[in-house]
């Protein structure tokens, strides 16, 4: 997959920045994601890093584990061989310091509001807010979704940031991405009843051979729209995969009163 090259976008002349970041938003729009290499500064990744490695040993609730979900490949229950390998560190804006500053600076403030057109964003403490883990011979895998599924906004139109702490490949179970898929109209018979997409279906298995597997380094960002169809296979390697991932909205695009979505409150930026 070809990456764009990496720019400070409040670095330099701001006319040659606005055209940078337009042109970025217009890939954004036609692909349904958009990644930024080193757009996460060393020292963050490397301070955020120390925190994460403190609270997975041991681990530090709240915390989902791979037996909770059941996914494909995960232990059967939290009492099998490897019940007690995590998948997520909960409450990560909350949780890790040195992280905060960064998710509502003028950087990455200055990408949100080009990609979702709007000078108003926030945060959102609800959705993904975590560390995502991907351990070697207990990860699962993630089958192909929409996170749209799991949310309870006014409009789906919210973009999650996704911060590699470490190299992300294939064999590691880097996050795969299906191009223009949050620009189309799906039918419910493509989906199961847990909303996955059904690969068995012919037109289904159209979709997925137009995926993307999205390669990061340590620093990188990626931004995905939250219509994205996107899937994550096993780590097969012997090294854990780390993860930070946050979602942002519109201000003006409210979660649903009494929903999942608006148990805490957004952080404007």
């Amino acid at each position: 997959m070809e990456r764009p090259s990496s720019q400070n976008p409040h670095a330099g002349d701001p006319k040659h920045l606005e055209a940078l970041l337009r042109e970025r938003a217009a890939s954004f729009d036609r692909d349904g994601y958009l990644v930024v290499p080193g757009l996460c500064p060393a020292i963050v990744c490397n301070d955020l890093l120390e925190d994460v490695q403190a609270a997975l040993h041991p681990v530090l609730g709240p915390a989902e584990f791979e037996a909770d979900l059941g996914y494909p490949g995960a232990p059967a229950d939290r009492d099998a061989e490897g019940g007690d390998t995590p998948r997520r560190l909960l409450h990560a804006y909350a949780r890790f310091a040195a992280l905060r500053p960064w998710l509502t600076g003028s950087e990455v403030k200055a990408y949100l509001q080009a990609l979702l057109s709007t000078d108003g964003v926030a945060l959102s403490q609800c959705h993904h807010n975590c560390i995502m883990t991907k351990y070697p011979d207990y990860s699962s895998i993630t089958l192909w979704h929409q996170d749209v599924r799991y949310w309870s906004f006014r409009r789906p139109e919210l973009i999650s940031l996704w911060l590699a702490l470490g190299e992300e490949r294939a064999e590691n179970g880097a996050l795969q991405v299906i191009p223009g898929s949050h620009r189309k109209a799906f039918s419910a018979e493509l989906l199961d009843d847990e909303l996955f997409l059904r690969t068995d279906l012919p037109e289904s298995r159209a979709l997925v051979d137009q995926a993307v597997t999205v390669e990061l380094n340590r620093g990188d960002v990626l931004f995905f729209h939250c219509r994205t169809f996107h899937a994550a296979a096993k780590n097969r390697t012997n090294l854990v995969k780390l993860s930070a991932v946050f979602t942002y909205h519109d201000q003006t695009n409210q979660p649903i009163p009494g929903t999942k979505s608006a148990l805490y409150a957004s952080i404007p930026l």
